[in-house]
């Protein structure tokens, strides 16, 4: 590729960056419905024709950013194993688990999607990859074979979005790394045989 094509890749890339990042913010504030295309463009300091050379309307915008935050979640999942031939939970480090990374980076839109009437399909896009990844990518991924892989996917993708939603909720409380460590300890808590002291209640 030759360095003016490279430069005009960057420019691309650079304008729709700003066209996504004036929308998200934008949404933080109005209803999708009363963003106009004028709104997007004075934001982002560009102009309508630099709109319509990528896109014909704004849900085409919306589309996209959506696509972008679920191909970094996949990304961010598949991280720990993403160049290995095995996968064993209780040898991971927390280090590896990239998923909080994710939801940080992109605060704005997880924070839009739980708070508000933004992106009411993006939240189950999120939860039906978590749930189809693992039984997907890895092989043997119920240990017990009496447990069914479809409900224990699911057990898991909700868990891990019921953390999520809760960082959300605390307003990002904790550090990304602090929640990959819980996660983990979460993970290598085997409560098969634990033995739990019962908090006797009042009967009303």
């Amino acid at each position: 590729m030759t360095d003016n094509n490279t430069g005009i890749d960057r420019r691309i890339r650079k304008s729709k960056m700003a066209l996504k990042e004036s929308l998200i913010s934008l949404m933080q504030s109005k209803d999708f419905r009363e963003i106009s295309i004028t709104d997007i463009v004075e934001l982002a300091d560009l102009n309508r024709g630099t709109f319509y050379k990528h896109y014909q309307y704004k849900e085409e915008l919306l589309e996209e950013v959506m696509e972008d935050v679920i191909a970094d979640l996949i990304i961010s999942y598949r991280e720990p194993y993403k160049n290995a031939k095995t996968f064993t939970i209780n040898e991971l480090t927390a280090s590896v688990i990239k998923i909080f990374e994710h939801v940080a980076n992109h605060a704005n839109i997880y924070t839009l999607i739980l708070k508000s009437n933004a992106w009411p399909t993006l939240l189950e896009r999120i939860c039906n990859e978590l749930k189809k990844l693992p039984v997907e990518d890895l092989e043997d991924y119920r240990p017990n074979p009496k447990i069914n892989k479809e409900l224990a996917s699911s057990y898991q993708a909700y868990a891990i979005l019921g953390m999520i939603i809760e960082w959300v909720n605390t307003g990002f409380k904790y550090s990304a790394d602090y929640m990959a460590e819980q996660l983990l300890e979460i993970l290598n808590n085997k409560s098969v045989n634990a033995v739990f002291k019962i908090n006797h209640f009042k009967q009303k």
